[in-house]
């Protein structure tokens, strides 16, 4: 079982890029121990945990779990499908097939994507991709639990309020600029181990489409708001020092994506940096409550599937004010 590890201090974006040890440049690979599997889940310690105890005031809890047959239709996995078991007289069972485990709201597990044919921490794909290995797997997560303080940066509220709307369903590309521009506007503070959690509007503007509309929107390459895809991102997200960042969208990164050159922000964060990645949470009730009483921190949990070897897990993640 991978341990949790000291981290202090951490090197900056800028001293990884400029490293000379062997390891790829603007790769965090060893700083959390040549073993390590876990990656930023490291940052989340005792210390973290009672942080986000400590944000708790009205006792209020929030789901960030969108319905796991959402979005649908999926140009990426076929949808789960409920099926209804009845034991006359008895009970009642039922069972999802298929379920992927990154249908819905979900981490990307540290064996979700390589970069320059390694993994995480210089991980052969061999060893990913062995079925009787278990390195990487998201078992590691959900041994311990996602559990510390959330920070919501509502970037769809904030365009909105100040009259600029965009469309989720368009290439609106989040830079950090603008994410600071939002925490400055909401007096937020991202504090080193926080779990971040950023809102496009995307989960909540697609569940109010009509099926033609979504079949119409809703493509492979068809165009989303998130995250800039740019080093400039990844460079934020590591000297922030957050834990964890999830979005409401598909990718966390606007999309379509590109895997060519050096569009591909996942590249960056998951193999590169072991950054733990949510996708598709539902965030407009927190984002709602939170904009009530201008409060944008909570204590956050998530149980991840205790899954051997596992790529990814739908989030089982609360919110609570």
């Amino acid at each position: 079982m991978s341990k949790t590890r000291p981290a202090t201090p951490l090197p900056s974006y800028a001293e990884l890029k400029a490293r000379r040890d062997g390891k790829p440049p603007g790769s965090a690979w060893g700083v959390f121990g040549a073993d390590d599997e876990i990656g930023t889940i490291n940052l989340l310690d005792a210390g973290r945990v009672l942080a986000g105890i400590g944000e708790v005031v009205l006792g209020e809890v929030h789901s960030l779990n969108w319905d796991v047959t959402e979005p649908s239709p999926n140009p990426h996995r076929p949808c789960p499908v409920r099926t209804h078991i009845v034991a006359p007289g008895i009970a009642r069972d039922d069972s999802l097939s298929p379920f992927p485990l990154q249908y819905s709201s979900q981490w990307d597990g540290l064996r979700h994507v390589e970069t320059g044919g390694r993994f995480y921490n210089d991980t052969d794909p061999a060893r990913v991709d062995d079925p009787d290995s278990t390195t990487l797997g998201i078992q590691l997560w959900a041994e311990r639990g996602i559990v510390g303080r959330g920070v919501l940066l509502d970037v769809a509220g904030h365009q909105a309020a100040k009259g600029a709307p965009f469309d989720p369903g368009s290439r609106f590309e989040i830079e950090p600029s603008l994410l600071d521009e939002v925490a400055a506007d909401q007096g937020t503070t991202i504090e080193r181990g926080d779990i971040l959690l950023i809102r496009t509007g995307w989960a909540g503007w697609f569940q109010q489409l009509s099926p033609a509309e979504r079949e119409r929107r809703f493509q492979a390459d068809s165009p989303q708001a998130g995250i800039a895809p740019i080093e400039a991102s990844a460079a934020w997200l590591w000297d922030k020092h957050v834990a964890a960042v999830a979005a409401d969208n598909v990718a966390l990164e606007s999309m379509p994506v590109s895997m060519e050159g050096d569009r591909f922000l996942h590249f960056k964060l998951i193999p590169a940096l072991g950054l733990a990645v949510g996708e598709l949470f539902w965030l407009d009730g927190l984002a709602s409550a939170c904009r009530a009483d201008r409060r944008w921190s909570f204590f956050f949990t998530s149980a991840p599937l205790n899954v051997p070897g596992g790529v990814g897990s739908p989030p089982n993640a609360l919110a609570i004010r």
